[in-house]
Formats: C-alpha cells, structure tokens, sequence
C-alpha cells in the first residue's frame, strides 16, 4: 500500500481544472475548483483496489485561480 498520491493541478485552455496523478494513470477534469476533492477522492477508489489505497491524496497547484 502506498502512503500518499500527488495530484498536479493545472487550469484548463477550456476553462475549469485539471488533475493528473504523479506516477500513475489517473486523470480528472471539473469546471470548479470545489468539485475537484470529491472526483479526485473517487477517482483514486476506481484505481485502487480496496486494501490499496493511498491514507492521503495531495493537490499540487501552481499558479492558478482557485476563485
């Protein structure tokens, strides 16, 4: 079991978000930066078998608006 995940967060050419996962092939978008814990939090669950999952998920965000 890993202990921790690292999203990257960009903000999209289209408007909205972006986040990628460092190291593993997870990937998710939202128009609002509030939507982005919840889909993130279940796109690691899609990727992770149950025993597997990381205790932590961590948001790398540079330069962007969060407002």
């Amino acid at each position: 079991m890993i202990n921790e995940i690292i999203f990257t967060v960009t903000e999209s050419l289209d408007g909205g978000y972006e986040a990628k996962a460092v190291g593993h092939s997870i990937y998710t978008q939202c128009d609002e930066y509030n939507e982005l814990p919840a889909l993130l939090r279940d796109a690691v669950k899609c990727h992770f078998n149950k025993d597997e999952l990381p205790a932590l998920i961590k948001l790398v965000c540079n330069d962007i608006k969060t407002h």
